[in-house]
Formats: structure tokens, sequence, C-alpha cells
């Protein structure tokens, strides 16, 4: 599979940690030094998780390779939907006016955006599309509570889209050469760490270090995983992309890699964790410094628990 072009979108509203110390008492010192976190996006009155997904896409239009009526798949990810009848999926579906093609939504939380490409990869090689548009979004202050002093600080707003194509389309793809998924959900708290159950109230963490924990195993476990898969090692490594949960649990992981600071990639700093679709924004925040031939890995973990990694050349 290739990318042909890869967009992001992340609100106006920048929210800095004084606003969390003005509410809760928590010092900006406090939350930067067990987070990474400086500031945050928050979507603002008229937007959400599907707002931002037509931006996203709106952006990555202006780079389209081929026409939109190529399309013939739309596949929407995220945990936080604005509407759950009409997913994200539809939503863009009928943003860009082609129909008559499949479209759907998943949610395996954060790990969302991996298991959304794997779905591609399942209709390209069932024979069944050729050309897709992923959507990742999340909204996750729309379901935060932002005076819940465990976790009420680290989310941001944004989105991303990407164009997939089952062929090269042009020299600028970059290539995806696999990808690996699975659940953990028989690990540790899996099914009480982190959860968002909206009869009941927003996303809460009750365990937080045992999400940390496990992330730290999985995360370099699967990143190893396929680079070994594609006969290569950590040394041939360019940059890794982890989720953007936890600066803290970023520098684990790199750490239990063996990877120097310089080849990790963070955007939690100033977007704090954007959920599913913290790795394509960095991805797309920084593909036009990535070189020829790099090797780029991104890994991901979700409550519930899920995780994955995906190799990619440029």
């Amino acid at each position: 599979m290739y990318i042909n072009t890869i967009s992001h979108y992340y609100p106006s509203q920048v929210i800095g940690n004084e606003h969390f110390t003005k509410l809760n008492n928590l010092s900006s010192e406090w939350i930067s030094e067990r987070t990474g976190i400086f500031e945050r996006r928050k979507a603002g009155e008229g937007e959400n998780t599907a707002t931002m997904a037509k931006q996203a896409v709106d952006i990555l239009k202006e780079s389209i390779p081929y026409d939109l009526s190529e399309i013939d798949l739309i596949v929407g990810a995220t945990y936080t939907p604005y509407d759950t009848i009409v997913t994200l999926g539809h939503a863009i579906q009928h943003h860009i006016q082609v129909p008559n093609i499949p479209v759907l939504s998943l949610s395996t939380a954060c790990s969302s955006f991996l298991n959304a490409l794997e779905v591609v990869e399942g209709y390209f090689a069932m024979g069944k599309a050729t050309k897709a548009l992923v959507v990742v979004s999340d909204h996750n202050t729309a379901y935060y509570n932002e005076l819940d002093t465990v976790s009420g600080h680290l989310w941001g707003d944004g989105a991303s889209a990407l164009l997939i194509s089952k062929e090269r389309i042009s020299d600028e793809d970059m290539t995806i050469q696999k990808i690996i998924t699975g659940g953990a959900a028989t690990s540790g708290k899996a099914v009480e760490a982190v959860v968002l159950r909206p009869n009941e109230r927003g996303v809460v963490m009750p365990f937080g270090r045992d999400v940390f924990q496990n992330a730290c195993i999985f995360m370099p476990k699967v990143s190893k995983q396929v680079l070994e898969a594609c006969g290569l090692g950590i040394e041939d490594l360019d940059y890794l992309i982890p989720h953007q949960a936890n600066h803290r649990i970023s520098l684990n992981v790199i750490n239990t890699l063996g990877i120097p600071a310089e080849k990790l990639i963070s955007n939690i700093q100033y977007l704090g964790n954007t959920g599913s679709a913290g790795c394509a924004i960095a991805l797309s925040e920084n593909r036009a410094s990535f070189k020829k031939g790099e090797n780029l890995v991104i890994t991901v973990f979700g409550g519930g628990y899920s995780y994955g990694a995906m190799l990619i050349t440029v």
C-alpha cells in the first residue's frame, strides 16, 4: 500500500497549562514534568469530530494526485464520535459527494488509526477497492472532565486525512511495508484502566499506571516485530512516532529500543493527547522533512487494550 498524500487539522484555540492551574491548582511544572504537555488544542464552538475531519479533507484536496471520484473506499477512525448513526465515514462521504462506495467507521481507542489502515489493506487484498480515503479524528474535549485532576489536563483535539492506494501513484508516495496490530484485553486492568461510557460519564482513567506500564511493554515489542518482519533491525530505523499519550512513555519506549532521542517524533508538547489522530498528525506535520529511503515506525497503544505498529519507507 502507498500513502499518496496526508494532511492534518487542529483547532485554533490553545489551552495552556495555566488554565488547569486556575481550575485545579495543578502547576504547569507539575503537568509538564509528568506528561510533557505545555499546551493543547481545543475545538471551538460549532466544531466536532466530523467538522475537524472535513477540514483535514479540504486541506488534503489541495494536493490530491487524482480526482475525488476515483476514491472507492472511505474509512473513518475515532473513539469520540459526534454522531453514532451518521458515522465519521458517512459524514465525510456526504462532504466529498462520492456515492455508491463502501463506507465504514471503527474504534479501537487510540489504536484506531492503524486498524483503519488494516481495514484498507483487507479491502485491497480482496479486490474490493484500489484508492481509499482514511480520516482519523478525535474530539476528546467533548468527553473529558477538565476538573479531573488525574486526566483532565491530558486531552487535545485534532484530525488527519490520508489517501491510500493499492498501487504506486507517484515517486512522492510513501510505502506502507507492514502493519501488525493486536488486542491486549487480557492484560493488566485493560477493561477498566481507561474508559469512556457516555451513558455514565466522560472519559476517566482510574488506573493510569497500568496504562503506562502496558504501553511501555507493547509499543517497543511490536515495533521490533514489524521491523523484523521486514528483515530490518533497530539500526535501520530513522524515526519513531509513538502514540502521543505521555512524553514519559515515549522516552521509555525509545530507551527500551535503544533509539537516540533525535529519532523520536513528538507533538504532545503543544497538542496534548489527540487520541487516535496524534500519530497521523505527526506524520503529516513532518512529511516534508523526511528523505527518500528513510524508514519510520508508527507505534500505538489504546485503552481496552489494543496495540500496533506500522513500518513506512519514504
